[in-house]
């Protein structure tokens, strides 16, 4: 063919579509929007609850809330300081109770996980319990302690939440702990440091913003538990700091107020709610910001 020879190449010329290609775009885009839908309607009903529990929360809360006992029925006026005070206690005491279990079981998991069948063992109950209704924990409790000592009390409350928030650190505890890589740990072994010492200053260590995490997660958690409470503290419409007696508490107090027919206690389960709504979220955005860190690597 000679040089000079001219060829014609039509520049609108398209290439032809794969029918293929164009058969899973259209799956693609099908299931883009599926899911953007999807998280549009979850939006729009979380957005929902939060402007309403914002709406009537907000008029429920006043300086009273904080300064008195929940009122009788019938009565004017009244507050949420017993139940504030009784939920801090034994929220406080199973954070405290569940922290040093929860993260020595992570390091346990984390170091013989693979190696022994307790562990495996204690790994599979550990998932169970977190799958566990938390109803059916303070049932436990209840045929276990409550109905032994023939009363409910502060301290029945605390072990039930204590058990539910157990299982979470452990999990995290061992997640973060798998998550340190194996040339940081043989550098520790190859120093000469025992495996306790790799594992506490130099595995948890490396992971402890992740660690930290995790019990606020399991804070967050056990701080508007309900049902467990209900079979193992109770209420109490008075202010008291024994721990052996029924102790009042916030989710207990707005499931007994919200059902009430008087207006003054609807609005304090109101209060009560957006107490309680605005705790989570605020530990779970202190979990995500102040204690975040990178593994390293």
């Amino acid at each position: 063919m000679s040089s000079s020879t001219a060829i014609n190449i039509d520049s609108s010329a398209k290439p032809a579509i794969n029918p293929v290609y164009r058969r899973r775009m259209l799956m693609h885009r099908f299931g883009i929007a599926l899911s953007v839908l999807a998280m549009s309607i979850g939006l729009i009903a979380l957005m929902w609850i939060l402007a309403t529990l914002v709406i009537k929360g907000l008029g429920g809360i006043n300086l009273d809330m904080f300064t008195q006992t929940t009122p009788a029925p019938g009565s004017e006026g009244g507050g949420l300081l017993n139940a504030i005070v009784g939920s801090f206690m034994m929220v406080g005491l199973a954070t405290l109770v569940s922290t040093p279990i929860g993260v020595l079981a992570g390091i346990y998991l984390a170091e013989y996980g693979e190696e022994s069948w307790f562990a495996q063992t204690t790994r599979f109950v550990t998932d169970i319990m977190l799958s566990a209704p938390s109803i059916v924990i303070g049932l436990f409790v209840y045929a276990i302690y409550v109905a032994n000592v023939q009363h409910f009390s502060g301290w029945a409350g605390s072990i039930s939440l204590t058990l539910i928030a157990i299982p979470v650190v452990v999990r995290t505890t061992d997640n973060m702990l798998r998550l340190v890589p194996n040339s940081l740990l043989e550098a520790a072994f190859a120093l000469g440091a025992p495996r306790w010492k790799v594992a506490t200053l130099v595995r948890l260590r490396a992971v402890r913003a992740g660690v930290v995490t995790g019990v606020l997660l399991a804070l967050a958690r056990i701080a508007g538990e309900t049902a467990p409470l209900l079979f193992t503290a109770l209420n109490n419409q008075f202010f008291s700091a024994d721990m052996n007696a029924p102790l009042a508490n916030l989710p207990v107090v707005i499931y007994q107020f919200a059902m009430s027919p008087y207006d003054n206690w609807r609005a304090l389960a109101w209060g009560g709610a957006l107490i309680v709504t605005a705790g989570v979220l605020l530990l779970n955005i202190l979990s995500r910001t102040v204690f975040s860190q990178k593994v390293p690597t």
